[in-house]
């Protein structure tokens, strides 16, 4: 594998500007574990091998379980995630592809049964976010490891 270009020293804005949502959306208020399932479920649709290595080693840090993190693509399968989770992790799935179907009633529905409506867009930003991070990391080959 081969890194096509540091976008970090390249274009050092665009990563300042990137990390400045990132603070935007880590200081929103919401979960820490909640936004970092957002960014490790994202980064896993996406395909961003980078982001995934990333996400599932600060979850690990935080305390989540294994079981939950080898489990996650399969969230709709198993019982372990809370109503509130299931509700996030389809919305983050609906807005990383919003090209399929948007983000349908019945989803925002469920979403807004656990977060009110600042909440909701504090999720959008997140889910957002780790897009936008997620498309430099595939569009660039990203790699785990590849910085060292």
């Amino acid at each position: 594998m081969t890194l096509r270009m540091n976008h970090r020293s390249v274009n050092p804005n665009v990563f300042k500007s990137l990390l400045a949502l990132e603070q935007s959306a880590k200081n929103s208020g919401l979960d820490h574990k909640l936004y970092e399932l957002i960014k490790l479920r994202a980064s896993q649709v996406n395909g961003c091998s980078y982001c995934v290595d990333m996400h599932a080693k600060d979850l690990l840090s935080m305390g989540e379980s294994t079981e939950r993190l080898l489990l996650l693509p399969m969230w709709r399968e198993v019982p372990i995630y809370s109503e509130a989770e299931r509700a996030v992790l389809e919305l983050t799935e609906c807005v990383t592809k919003l090209h399929e179907a948007g983000v349908p009633d019945d989803v925002y529905a469920r979403v807004r049964e656990h977060f009110d409506e600042k909440e909701y867009v504090d999720l959008i930003l997140a889910i957002s976010t780790i897009n936008a991070w997620n498309r430099i990391g595939v569009s660039t080959g990203m790699f785990p490891g590849c910085f060292d």
